[in-house]
């Protein structure tokens, strides 16, 4: 499958005159990160990495680090971690061990408040056009990852609520090396998985009428770089790291990982995204989708 073009889609848009929000069209399409979104795996992913720190008198790690780390697959053995650690084993050594804790704690992973109520919810909405509201999950996971992340059987039932044609992993071969979040890939394939599924003459979905559901910074930035609306659901220690940038995150101007396509990028304070605290009591209503 080829990733279409977004050609179509728009481009990020300065802030109206009066300070009003844009002209959106409904939200067709709800896609979703996984980790420390969906299911509580930032902080299984931090108590991973910290037991094997401290067997080596390393100190636990801390959000400054941590914030640079997520959403990007296989950083949390990477250049940006190893360099902060200075672990006195190799690379290959502290990888077995952190994956062996994960063998230990992914399998304990569990749902985040707010989630199978908004799964649930999304499965039977429309928008206010009457179309149907589709999910798909777009996650930095790879296979392996996710199967044990989802073993659990309250996680797995939640998480196959998302259809399993519209799940979209690390490792999925139509993604280029090198191609993962901040860059727009993994989220507009997501977006055709969807536009793959529908009934003859139902209009295709479009960037604009998507809804990213974010809590990495760089996440955040895939979704704007795909000309898609923006949720961005920060965990309370990320949140703290952001205090007075927040801004500069959801415009997706942050500049933490650069891979060039600036032009991509949306402009401060332009309406396309927005910070919630959960994902509990969505506001519908701001999107355009009605629930039962």
């Amino acid at each position: 499958m080829v990733i279409e073009s977004q050609d179509h889609g728009p481009r990020p848009i300065s802030p109206t005159k009066n300070g009003a929000t844009p002209d959106f069209p409904p939200i067709r399409a709800c896609l979703f990160d996984m980790d420390g979104l969906l299911i509580n795996t930032e902080d299984l992913y931090t108590i991973c990495a910290d037991i094997v720190l401290t067997k080596y008198g390393r100190p636990r790690l801390p959000w400054s680090v941590k914030a640079q780390l997520m959403g990007i697959p296989g950083s949390s053995h990477g250049e940006t971690f190893h360099k902060w650690a200075q672990l006195p084993i190799s690379r290959e050594q502290f990888k077995k061990e952190q994956t062996e804790q994960q063998w230990i704690h992914f399998p304990e992973c569990k749902p985040l408040p707010g989630v199978e109520k908004l799964l649930r919810e999304l499965k039977v909405a429309k928008t206010t056009q009457g179309l149907p509201v589709h999910i798909a999950l777009a996650s930095s996971s790879e296979k392996m990852n996710y199967e044990m992340k989802t073993s659990r059987p309250i996680t797995k039932a939640v998480l196959d609520l998302i259809p399993a044609e519209h799940r979209v992993l690390g490792d999925d071969p139509r993604i280029q090396k090198g191609r993962g979040k901040p860059a727009p890939d993994i989220y507009l394939l997501a977006m055709q998985s969807i536009n793959s599924t529908l009934p003859e003459g139902v209009p295709k979905i479009k960037p604009n009428e998507c809804l990213v559901f974010e809590d990495s910074v760089l996440g955040v930035e895939a979704g704007r770089r795909a000309g898609m609306r923006v949720v961005w659901v920060p965990h309370p220690g990320l949140a703290n790291e952001y205090t007075g940038k927040e801004r500069e995150v959801l415009a997706g101007r942050t500049a933490l990982y650069l891979i060039g396509n600036d032009e991509q990028l949306g402009v401060v304070d332009d309406g396309w995204a927005e910070q919630l605290v959960s994902l509990e009591n969505f506001p519908y209503e701001k999107f355009g989708i009605v629930h039962p």
